[in-house]
């Protein structure tokens, strides 16, 4: 049991009511920190549901945009493509706030983006092909996918830590922490039983030893008053 006790721990009454105060909040704040990890883990598998729908748009939107952008630059050349896409202006707003799950901070994404004619996205239309203009549109949309999957990943990404480390904190209370102060408990309370035993019978001792006392200063008074 030594090895399971707080080191330096006085055996008194009043350290034993300080360690069942501890005791009772340990265990406690352990059914806390589990209703906490599991409230983590739901939260992360329902947004872990969401992440496979939105990789798949992001992919295939990203696959399309590709494809458009390849046969702008079979119909206008390379060095075209590149040059218009110089000329285009930002067309996304995005505005990065947060939320709390179970005190963890994570991000929610505000994408303000509106569609855009030839003469928005900045490039002239004369030396442009149809083609540019698609490649222009999907890559737009693709932003928007990219913009989502990033707010779930990095979401996903916090919860996983949060709930690794709740995990951790869960585990100490409930194999070292609490059994350490329950350990420590039964030690003051078999030290303090001890004391009283060994207190018990040291009272019992002086008390014969008294009464032995005061029988022999009877017994010598009585003699003298006999003589």
């Amino acid at each position: 049991m030594a090895q399971d006790i707080i080191d330096g721990i006085n055996p008194t009454r009043m350290e034993l009511l300080s360690l069942k105060n501890r005791t009772k909040l340990a265990i406690k704040g352990h059914g806390l920190l589990k209703e906490k990890r599991d409230a983590l883990i739901k939260e992360f598998f329902d947004i872990l549901d969401r992440v496979k729908g939105i990789r798949e748009n992001a992919e295939q939107s990203l696959k399309e945009a590709n494809d458009a952008l390849l046969e702008a630059q079979i119909a206008m050349g390379d060095l075209a493509v590149r040059k218009a896409a110089l000329s285009v202006k930002e067309s996304i707003d995005v505005e990065i706030t947060s939320r709390s799950v179970m005190g963890v901070a994570v991000p929610v994404t505000n994408v303000k983006m509106e569609e855009r004619s030839i003469i928005d996205r900045g490039y002239g239309f004369s030396d442009t092909t149809i083609q540019l203009d698609e490649a222009a549109k999907k890559f737009e949309e693709s932003l928007k996918y990219l913009i989502e999957l990033g707010e779930v990943e990095k979401t996903i990404f916090l919860l996983a830590e949060e709930i690794e480390a709740t995990k951790r904190r869960v585990n100490a209370l409930e194999h070292i922490m609490i059994p350490r102060f329950q350990n420590t408990e039964k030690y003051i309370d078999m030290r303090l039983q001890e004391m009283e035993r060994e207190n018990f019978v040291r009272l019992k001792m002086i008390r014969s030893t008294i009464e032995k006392n005061e029988k022999a200063a009877a017994e010598a008074a009585a003699a003298e008053n006999a003589e």
